[in-house]
């Protein structure tokens, strides 16, 4: 019985996944194969002042926010910027980044998009503008080799087979992940009498992200309060996959620790101070 029920766990989680990683996924690099969202990057222009940024990275913060971090990263990688400029976008796209695909996500628990989106970009702004705050002598490069390229398409019919090989192939590791994961908790859950789902999906979250943690996230929310889940989702929304999404921009020089410093400090004062003071007024 308990084998059925996680494999019948791991089929839902795979329903989902495949369902909204890749059709976003696929979406996303058209877009940026015809550089659309280049028309509308003047909207986020205020945002570059405000964190201390060049103007030109207001098309890399545009593409971060609607498309993935690997679109925001080839629009930012031409730009000559400072190991503080660097860490300052990482802490941003960190909080702010893919808010379509992970808004759809964060929805199916019953997070509305208003409140997933709004939170996000807000306290995006208000991290990264506090990091910018911070002297100059408090960042370290903690640069790695860099192994980024941007992949350039000859048609859109070949930008179409790879992405959704891209995507598929994307789709597939996630669900074997979650699969292995939701495994590995039933088998706690078997011997620990204490509740282990709640530190358990925090760490998932923080590890693997809420795209691919989702399938974790949905499935473990069941088994947590609705006030808890608040806590646990807003603190996620700040500081999620700190590890993979961290080292895309330390490529460049941004400082590592002070960017999954800053977002995790952040992250247990904003998910603090919104459930003590806005959770009853929130739709549960």
């Amino acid at each position: 019985m308990q084998l059925k029920d996680t494999f019948n766990r791991s089929l839902h989680s795979a329903k989902i996944i495949l369902s909204l990683v890749i059709p976003i996924y696929i979406i996303a690099e058209i877009l940026y194969y015809y550089n659309t969202l280049s028309y509308i990057s003047f909207l986020v222009e205020p945002f570059t002042s405000i964190l201390g940024l060049p103007a030109e990275a207001s098309l890399s913060i545009i593409s971060g926010m609607f498309l993935n971090l690997y679109a925001a990263i080839a629009f930012a990688a031409p730009l000559d910027m400072s190991i503080k400029e660097w860490s300052v976008l990482g802490v941003f796209l960190g909080i702010a980044h893919s808010l379509v695909v992970e808004g759809a996500i964060l929805k199916k628990l019953n997070v509305s998009l208003k409140y997933s989106f709004f939170l996000r970009l807000i306290a995006g702004i208000v991290v990264g503008y506090f990091t910018s705050l911070l002297p100059d002598s408090f960042f370290h490069s903690t640069m790695v080799s860099n192994t980024f390229s941007k992949t350039e398409y000859l048609s859109l019919k070949e930008l179409l087979i790879h992405s959704f090989y891209n995507a598929t192939i994307l789709a597939i590791k996630i669900v074997v992940l979650i699969t292995i994961l939701i495994v590995l908790m039933d088998f706690l859950k078997s011997f620990l009498t204490k509740n282990v789902s709640k530190p358990f999906i925090i760490i998932v979250g923080i590890i693997l992200g809420i795209t691919s943690g989702a399938g974790i996230l949905i499935a473990e929310s069941k088994n947590i309060s609705k006030k808890d889940m608040f806590f646990i989702i807003t603190f996620l929304m700040i500081c999620h996959a700190v590890i993979e999404d961290t080292l895309l921009f330390v490529i460049f020089g941004a400082d590592f620790w002070l960017i999954v410093g800053i977002r995790a400090v952040f992250g247990v004062l904003i998910a603090y101070l919104i459930s003590y003071f806005f959770y009853k007024n929130i739709q549960k």
